[in-house]
């Protein structure tokens, strides 16, 4: 059974840590198998905005962009076709990791131009098969801050394999 740490502190009241709250359920017997934190996943992608967006000099389907991440201001390339001033996005610096095209970012020249980083879609963060363009922040959202809890994936989840012994605990009420 699968189930996030808000939800089961909306039946239980504790300011208990995920681990401490996964040692204390194998102590009582259920066998916890994963947790899964998106928010350690995602921590180095900070919500950006486009300060600055225009075609790029050598390439049709191409637009450099000038990105706040809330500690500098860069330049980066992007090829999605809602990139536009204002918009407030997912944005990868390099050296990270992008998971839904398994590569690393490194600075790089594309088409003749600098590019510090990225703008990222849905897919390339394997929240969905989503590639038309940059994910959409709303207006709201601070930059800098990050990504997860932007995108409200901040919630840590808990898988527990259910014994026969303890059918209580089929129900995030009973594991409470």
């Amino acid at each position: 059974m699968k189930f996030t740490l808000a939800w089961l502190k909306e039946h239980l009241d504790t300011k208990a840590s995920v681990e401490t709250i996964a040692a204390t359920l194998t102590r009582i017997g259920l066998e916890v198998e994963e947790v899964f934190d998106p928010a350690t996943a995602f921590a180095p992608f900070r919500v950006a905005e486009v300060l600055r967006c225009e075609k790029h000099p050598n390439a049709d389907k191409l637009q450099v962009c000038e990105v706040d991440t809330g500690t500098e201001r860069l330049q980066v390339v992007c090829g999605a076709p809602n990139a536009r001033t204002g918009l407030k996005g997912v944005f990868a610096p390099v050296g990270s990791y992008v998971p839904g095209s398994d590569l690393t970012l490194t600075k790089a020249k594309i088409r003749g131009v600098e590019s510090n980083g990225m703008l990222l879609s849905e897919r390339e963060l394997q929240l969905s098969d989503e590639h038309s363009g940059i994910i959409e922040l709303d207006a709201g959202a601070k930059i800098g801050s990050p990504a997860a809890s932007a995108l409200g994936l901040d919630d840590a989840v808990i898988e527990v394999a259910i014994t026969p012994n303890r059918p209580d605990c089929l129900g995030v009420r009973g594991i409470a």
